[in-house]
This record gives C-alpha cells, structure tokens and sequence, in this order.
C-alpha cells in the first residue's frame, strides 16, 4: 500500500541486505518507534528473548544471558526444532553505545563474524543497520546460505513487539 492521502499507512518495513565485500553482509531496516525502545528491545534479555527467534525455524530460546556493556559478554542456548540436541551462540561486547550502537564478537565457531549493529533516529523512527563482517568470503557464504529469510522474520517479529508494547505505529 503505498500512502498518499491522510488515514493511509504508510509502506511496510522491509529489511534489505547487501553483500558489501566478500566478507561483509549489512542488512537495514526501518522501525516504526524511537531509537530507545529497539535499543531495548536488543539489549534487554527478556525482551530479547520475545521476538528474536524465527518462528518458523522451530527452534527455541532456551535461555538468554548478556551483560551488555564493553567487555561483557552474552549467550543465547536454543533447542534444535528435533528437540535432541541444543546449541549456543557466544561472545563478548565490544562497543556499547546506549541507543545508538552495539558491537559485539560470535565466538561459537572459528568462522564467527564480528557484528555491529547501529540505531540512527530519524523523526521518531530508527534505522536500523547489522553489519557481519566474518574472517573469509566462504564463512560468509555458508552464513548467508543458513540465514535465508531468519533475519528478515526476525526484524518483522521485532516490529510487532514493539507494535504490542506501545512503542512502534500499528
């Protein structure tokens, strides 16, 4: 829908991503609500652990641990969607700036990217840009290969969080 007189909402939300170099995957999103909420909402783990899991991908937070500040660290245990195995993503802060940046290392496999993720308000919404710049172009592409739509259904479910707690526009 594209918004052209009063009442219309405004286009949907997309998340885009681009392979900026053989190494680095950025992928962009606007949301609907301030920087501070979407700050939160990364940064905060029982926030996080409501929308950031794909739901179609079957698996389940099992349990969600960060201590978001330089040189804290995070972990986040899943549930295989089988239900026999579990497995965990690890690693520590680099740069926290409160509601603007994070960065931070993925420390579970020797081909772990480092992550940025910055948060530019602009009139009452964020931008929202995740930079993975992983150490070879083939860790890259197995990353992109395993990600398929995850990102793009986990940036729509952090959109309806934020709808659902008052701070993104219905």
């Amino acid at each position: 829908m594209v918004a052209g007189t009063e009442g219309e909402r405004a286009p949907v939300n997309r998340t885009t991503s681009e392979r900026k170099s053989e190494r680095e995957l950025v992928i962009t999103r606007t949301f609907d609500a301030p920087a501070r909420p979407v700050f939160e909402a990364w940064t905060t783990p029982e926030l996080f652990e409501q929308w950031w899991v794909p739901k179609s991908s079957g698996a389940t937070l099992l349990s969600c641990e960060q201590d978001v500040r330089v040189g804290g660290t995070y972990r986040l245990e899943f549930a295989h969607p089988q239900g026999a195995t579990t497995m965990a993503f690890f690693g520590r802060y680099l740069d926290v700036v409160p509601n603007a940046r994070l960065v931070w290392t993925n420390e579970e496999s020797d081909d772990g990217a480092v992550t940025t993720v910055t948060f530019e308000e602009r009139a009452g919404r964020t931008l929202l840009v995740m930079s993975e710049v992983y150490p070879s172009k083939q860790a890259l592409d197995i990353a992109v290969e395993g990600m398929g739509e995850a990102m793009p259904e986990t940036f729509e479910q952090l959109d309806e969080f934020l709808v659902a707690r008052g701070a993104g526009r219905a």
